[in-house]
């Protein structure tokens, strides 16, 4: 099974993805894939940056170059985690190897609450820093840029991340049950 994550910044993506990995998932992101390029470039990883990168090599490469290269890793005896799906070319590479994409979903204030308690580096330090990040990430002018609302639009199933981290992954839960419930079971 792969399970495709999507969402804004700081929504509980990777909540999710640390939930699952400790249910037995291999983690992937496909931001790694842009981190690992700016080292191989010398460019510091910064969420502007990393956005340049990735815009970059789907341009030269294709709008689903992360996910081919993310799904040239896996094995199909495993289930995996996917984290950081930003294009809808990605989502569809994704979801055409049997991925199924759940959208993390938070206000957006309590969005930038978690993201200046995160502190991490190269993250938007004031909220008019956070929407213009924000703003950049949701629709690309073009195909192979982030397109964060087409990306949305095709997830199978919304979580709202909007209480606790236990009622999060309660969610999670109840998201795995109903694919669980949809696979047939030989006799």
């Amino acid at each position: 099974m792969i399970i495709g994550l999507v969402g804004r910044n700081a929504s509980g993506k990777t909540t999710v993805a640390d939930y699952l990995k400790a249910k037995g998932f291999y983690y992937y992101s496909l931001s790694d894939v842009l981190r690992d390029e700016a080292q191989r470039l010398g460019v510091f990883p910064t969420r502007d940056n990393l956005i340049k990168i990735g815009n970059e090599l789907r341009k030269k490469f294709g709008a689903g170059i992360l996910s081919t290269l993310t799904l040239e890793k896996m094995k199909g005896d495993r289930n995996y985690i996917v984290d950081s799906i930003r294009n809808p070319e990605e989502a569809r590479l994704l979801k055409m190897h049997g991925a199924h994409l759940f959208f993390i979903d938070a206000d957006i204030q309590k969005r930038f609450e978690r993201l200046r308690e995160r502190g991490r580096e190269g993250d938007p330090k004031t909220f008019d820093e956070f929407l213009r990040v924000e703003q950049k990430e949701e629709s690309g002018t073009s195909e192979t840029d982030q397109q964060l609302d087409a990306t949305v639009k095709l997830a199978d199933l919304r979580i709202s991340n909007d209480s606790t981290v236990e009622d999060l992954q309660k969610r999670v839960d109840t998201a795995l049950g109903s694919l669980s419930s949809n696979f047939e079971r030989p006799d």
